[in-house]
């Protein structure tokens, strides 16, 4: 045999012996197999487990392919120098790869090749079944690797989605980076104690190299969502969780930056739980597309929450606008395609007596103002795209990132605008954003837009804040929207009285 055979051959048993100490059933008696040799089994030692290797890392090859079929192969003993049969159903490991003979749990030989692929890259990796992930990160070190870390931004939408599932099931959320490294792990606070056993902690590496088969890990390895679950982890510490990732791309550049992670009990063991993650992972990805890059310093940007003028930045300029101007930039921000004559006039003017010449005077005036090149007209529209603060807020609403649409809103869209294409922006923006909220029942948005100036008097939000607050915030929530209630009554009396004495 050549010098080459030999070292491979001796990669494959350190591979075997690593494997059979990995695995977490203890070893039986075999089972009457009329395919298996009659001889005694021979002990694991270096030579001995050659055979079960070399059909281990063809494993799922065999036969009928991933599923680790009823294909034989044959493999050499190198011990006895003999050529032997294996069945490729009989004598699987996790992922269906033949490495124990006819000993092996019936269980096992269900599981995986996922699973198996990466039991042999964690072996290889030369993780030990009984250790425990390492903290690499310490206070300091954690909280700069969250700041420069993009999905810390992506983080509201997370717990968002992800945070009250995670406390009410007793199951932990976790957001690792490209490395591995836990950055958030958070959740039950039972479950968070139970972790602490086994480093599921901020600043462990978890990596599949690191700690072997998980499913953050592996999910970073293979750049897909992965379910592991119980006596599929690679570590003993380990198999009495069941966890599911998804990795997280730069929607820039496509480059994996992290994975989110949902671990608890046997509950998780359910396909659900790794379309959930899928699902929060996107979200991740879409709340990071809508922050874009840098800013660019030549981009138009137009804020008009909250403002009667509205402030735009262009050119490395940053002017107010006046009411009309400010309408007249939400409207062809709203409409990137270009608005007509006619029809810029009616949104722009209650009045229908205002004519046509009134109108290119306003615009005459906004071109000299904003440049030449900015405004263009037939149709009359932007020259570059805008982006728009109330804009924003609309497309986080859509990607169901609530509180972070609320968090951006300063208020109402030109409020003191009466001009009939801003008024029903306005409008619609406040009913989906109140809508959200309400749907969401989450005390703290609901009073961060209670006790603003616009929702002062809303008592569609303050009857759902009364309905959603805890019992020491209640009293003062109630006694408003008591009050609210008392007025609209007291309105609607008056109404009545006066509708009534105008028919007599």
């Amino acid at each position: 045999m050549s010098a080459t055979g030999r070292d491979d051959l001796d990669e494959e048993a350190e591979l075997s012996d690593a494997w059979v100490a990995a695995e977490p059933r203890p070893e039986r008696a075999p089972a009457a197999d009329p395919g298996a040799e009659a001889s005694p089994r021979p002990k694991a030692g270096r030579g001995a487990t050659t055979a079960r290797v070399a059909s281990a890392d063809r494993g799922a090859g065999t036969g009928r392919g991933d599923d680790g079929g009823t294909g034989t192969s044959r493999s050499t003993d190198r011990r006895t120098g003999a050529s032997r049969s294996t069945n490729g159903r009989t004598g699987t490991g996790p992922g269906g790869d033949a490495h124990r003979g006819t000993d092996a749990d019936p269980a096992a030989r269900e599981a995986r090749p996922l699973v198996a692929a990466s039991w042999r890259r964690s072996v290889r990796a030369r993780v030990s079944p009984d250790g425990a992930a390492r903290v690499e990160l310490d206070e300091d070190e954690l909280a700069a690797c969250r700041e420069d870390h993009p999905l810390s931004a992506a983080m509201p939408v997370i717990r968002e989605l992800m945070g009250a599932y995670a406390t009410d099931g007793e199951h932990l959320l976790a957001v690792c980076d490209a490395a591995g490294r836990m950055l958030w792990v958070e959740g039950h606070p039972g479950t968070l104690r139970k972790a602490r056993g086994m480093n599921f902690v901020a600043g462990a590496r978890w990596s599949e190299a690191a700690a072997g088969t998980n499913a953050p890990g592996t999910a970073l390895a293979v750049d897909r969502p992965v379910q592991v679950v119980a006596a599929e982890h690679f570590r003993r510490p380990v198999r009495a969780w069941t966890c599911a990732a998804a990795p997280v791309h730069d929607p820039h550049n496509g480059r994996v930056i992290g994975a989110v992670d949902i671990t608890g009990g046997e509950r998780l063991a359910h396909p659900h739980s790794l379309g959930f993650v899928q699902a929060v992972a996107r979200a991740a990805e879409s709340q990071l597309a809508l922050l874009g890059p840098a800013p660019d310093p030549e981009r138009i940007r137009l804020s008009a929450l909250g403002r009667d003028g509205a402030v735009l930045s262009v050119g490395g300029r940053r002017l107010r606008l006046s009411r009309r101007h400010s309408e007249i930039l939400v409207v062809l921000a709203h409409r990137p395609e270009g608005v007509g004559g006619d029809e810029l006039l009616t949104l722009l003017y209650e009045d229908g007596s205002v004519t046509p010449v009134t109108l290119r005077a306003e615009l005459s005036r906004l071109r000299a103002l904003l440049g030449p090149d900015v405004l263009r007209s037939r149709p009359y529209r932007i020259a570059a795209p805008v982006d728009a603060d109330f804009a924003t807020v609309d497309r986080k609403l859509a990607s169901g990132a609530v509180a972070t649409a609320a968090g951006e809103y300063a208020g109402p869209l030109l409020p003191a605008s009466t001009a009939p294409g801003v008024v029903r922006l306005r409008e619609r923006l406040a009913d989906r954003l109140r809508a959200a909220l309400v749907d969401r029942g989450d005390p703290g948005l609901l009073a961060d837009w209670a006790y603003s100036a616009w929702g002062e008097d809303d008592v569609v939000v303050w009857r759902a804040l009364c309905a959603a607050a805890p019992a020491p915030q209640l009293p003062p929530v109630r006694a408003r929207l008591d009050s609210l209630e008392a007025e609209l009554s007291a309105g609607a009396t008056d109404l009545q009285r006066t509708v009534h004495h105008t028919r007599a």
